[in-house]
């Protein structure tokens, strides 16, 4: 199977457009068209249905397929590339609420050991980091979440099960200082389902709270941590945030969680390629991770 062919029919199957896979890929649609028909001829089945656009049965297994595959392929380029960048080089990612003191601390460190390095930072939503880390295009990836005590962060597929913990504090419900719950020794997110929330899919996404019946009151699509504090702050909803993030902020409390209990959890992935000791990512891992 081309990778080509298999790239447009996952935007297609994602999308749930061929117009809107064609803008992605910056293909025409009749495009498009010609390289899913190319594909279900090689596969001798249908793929995708067409009104409404959706994968077929056969398609669907296909796509399980094809992110896989894609991501191996991604990470079998970078890795080959690799040998010919100058050494000396560290690409980290990170989601926003993963970044703290240790990291900077640890990071510091890391550079300080070579005048040389050169050092990539990005800051970007768990999806990205986590495809990034996998295809190579990071080092290392730092990643977070709000789970139960001592269980893992969920990762998206292509997720690394291998992921080493960094880092856990409790999580907490953040609110104004003056809110009637400020005062409070502990809440149950249940009860909070008239509340008002604020969902910050690029910093502590509201879907991924285990609970159900919260509603969201603003959208806040941003991944500034300080402007998701600043609007909790200033009463427009509630957000669960980790514990340390609200330390010495006198306009904002934090109530602990009662039920579920929960934990804000950093973990750190690694490229596949990562394995040289002496690498600045394997040092910067060893310093993270002792």
């Amino acid at each position: 199977m081309d990778p080509h062919l298999l790239r447009t029919f996952v935007e297609v199957a994602e999308t749930g457009s061929f117009s809107a896979a064609a803008e992605r890929l910056n293909f025409t649609q009749s495009a498009v068209s010609q390289q899913i028909a190319a594909l279900e001829s090689d596969l001798g089945t249908p793929l995708l249905t067409r009104r409404p656009v959706r994968p077929t049965e056969a398609g669907e297994r296909l796509r399980r397929h094809a992110r896989a595959l894609l991501v191996r392929l991604e990470a079998a380029r970078a890795d080959v590339t690799r040998t010919s960048v100058p050494p000396g080089r560290l690409a980290l990612g990170l989601t926003p609420l993963a970044w703290s003191a240790p990291v900077a601390a640890a990071l510091t460190r890391i550079r300080a050991e070579s005048a040389r390095l050169s050092t990539r930072l990005l800051v970007a939503g768990l999806d990205r980091i986590v495809t990034a880390t996998a295809t190579g295009a990071l080092d290392l990836g730092l990643v977070d979440g709000f789970t139960a005590p001592s269980d893992p962060v969920r990762l998206p597929e292509p997720g690394d099960p291998r992921s080493l913990r960094v880092a856990e504090c409790p999580a907490v419900v953040a609110v104004p200082s003056g809110h009637p719950l400020a005062r409070r020794t502990s809440v149950d997110l249940a009860d909070l389902a008239d509340a008002y929330w604020i969902d910050a899919p690029e910093v502590a996404p509201f879907q991924r709270l285990p609970v159900d019946g919260l509603r969201a009151g603003l959208h806040y699509d941003g991944a500034e941590v300080t402007v998701l504090a600043g609007l909790v702050a200033a009463g427009h909803g509630l957000a669960v945030l980790p514990e340390w993030l609200l330390t010495g902020r006198p306009d904002l409390a934090a109530v602990p969680l009662g039920v579920p209990r929960l934990v804000h959890r950093v973990e750190l992935l690694r490229a596949p390629a990562v394995a040289d000791p002496g690498e600045p990512a394997s040092r910067l891992t060893a310093l993270l991770t002792s």
